[in-house]
């Protein structure tokens, strides 16, 4: 291996450890090579088990298996968050019953209604059910799942499936640790997995909300499939062809663009 190759793979390695996840096009067009030896970088990486070779791009073995913290994954492409969420907000309606799932993008929603009155929200997210308690709109109820807690603060496993069994809601708008074509949403996590089942199941409409980072990641369990989606909103850093494959897929494909400064 020549020394521009062992820069690169230092490079990809890096970038790979600093974001979760890099793809192809945007190593083609950091480090001025072509795709074709980016991609026998990735081979040779992932053969050397450094990182993990997903469609289109890389991930790293931990970000493929473990779900990290909460409070890591909220400093994580907030400007994409944040405009998701001031999108998906436009869906929301006074009265009306909604679910919000565990996830960074999700808790960024909840701060956007906190004003939307006569809201009920059904959640398994410590954090979105602290932040409603505690900053309520004129008649806002909050029904928190119950169960066991997981490093990304979200209430999993039998407690939270049997409570949502007997739980209906508008909408439901759920995050993912992964998103691909094939395995559709996916997490690392079995209990979430089944959880997040339960929530689809108690909804009469899905709302995906998911940056552009989200997609090529696989997880250990998948808990929705892409055609099951009813809308996914996520970011402008999608790639066309990737947007063009999922809008394929999903019933509505949105893209929301960056709020002002």
């Amino acid at each position: 291996m020549n020394v521009l190759a062992a820069q690169r793979h230092s490079a990809i390695v890096a970038e790979v450890e600093r974001s979760g996840a890099v793809r192809v096009s945007d190593l083609v067009r950091h480090l001025g090579v072509s795709d074709m030896t980016i991609r026998r970088d990735i081979s040779n990486l992932a053969e050397r088990g450094l990182i993990r070779r997903v469609h289109g791009g890389a991930v790293s073995v931990s970000h493929a298996r473990d779900e990290p913290g909460f409070t890591a994954k909220s400093t994580m492409q907030r400007a994409e968050k944040l405009a998701i969420a001031a999108r998906a907000a436009h869906l929301v309606s006074p009265g009306d019953t909604i679910g919000i799932s565990a996830g960074t993008t999700t808790y960024e929603l909840a701060v956007t209604l906190q004003h939307v009155p006569d809201l009920t929200v059904v959640t398994n997210s410590i954090p979105v059910a602290q932040f409603l308690h505690e900053s309520p709109a004129p008649g806002a109820r909050v029904v928190l799942t119950g169960g066991v807690r997981t490093p990304s603060d979200a209430l999993v496993g039998p407690v939270a499936v049997n409570a949502l069994r007997s739980l209906h809601v508008d909408q439901l708008f759920i995050g993912a640790h992964g998103i691909e074509v094939g395995p559709g949403l996916t997490t690392p996590n079995l209990d979430e997995a089944e959880t997040n089942r339960a929530l689809v199941d108690s909804a009469r409409r899905v709302v995906v909300l998911a940056d552009h980072t989200k997609l090529g990641i696989i997880g250990l369990s998948s808990f929705l499939e892409l055609d099951k989606v009813d809308e996914l909103i996520t970011d402008a850093g999608l790639p066309g062809r990737r947007q063009a494959e999922l809008a394929a897929l999903v019933d509505i494909l949105t893209i929301a663009r960056p709020l002002p400064a």
